[in-house]
């Protein structure tokens, strides 16, 4: 044990502090399907949001600056990307798309008491998941 003034003794607590984990910290948590869940609702919310605003933007503004980015050209746009291009952009809206919607469905099913349960929020968790695979597979193959 050694003598500390009060400003090292500041210093150690400080790099003490600094190995400490945060609070919460995930590593203890198994994943678990609600907030997983959850934290995927809020994400593909946020990523299909910002998409659609991106383009909105981009179709009113880029025609200002000499950018053709009208109907006929995006059509065009498409039309000359090869498929592999297609799916790639294609696969995760689509699975973005099918999983906020659904889960959005669950929410509301929620809201009027159904699936309440931790039984029945498992279920419809699974559900979810399971048709937005179906429906993501759906979409792709349009």
């Amino acid at each position: 044990t050694e003598a500390l003034n009060e400003s090292e003794n500041l210093a150690l607590l400080n790099r003490q502090r600094n190995l400490r984990p945060s609070s919460p910290h995930f590593t203890i948590y198994q994943p678990q399907l609600t907030w997983l869940a959850s934290i995927g609702h809020r994400v593909t919310g946020v990523g299909l949001s910002a998409g659609i605003y991106a383009f909105a933007i981009g179709y009113v503004t880029l025609p200002f600056v000499g950018a053709g980015f009208d109907s006929q050209s995006l059509i065009e746009l498409v039309q000359s990307a090869p498929v592999w291009f297609k799916t790639l952009v294609k696969a995760p809206v689509a699975a973005a798309f099918s999983f906020h919607s659904l889960n959005g469905i669950r929410h509301l099913l929620w809201d009027t008491g159904k699936f309440l349960t931790l039984k029945g929020a498992y279920q419809s968790g699974y559900a979810v998941l399971g048709l937005s695979a179906i429906s993501t597979i759906g979409m792709l193959l349009l």
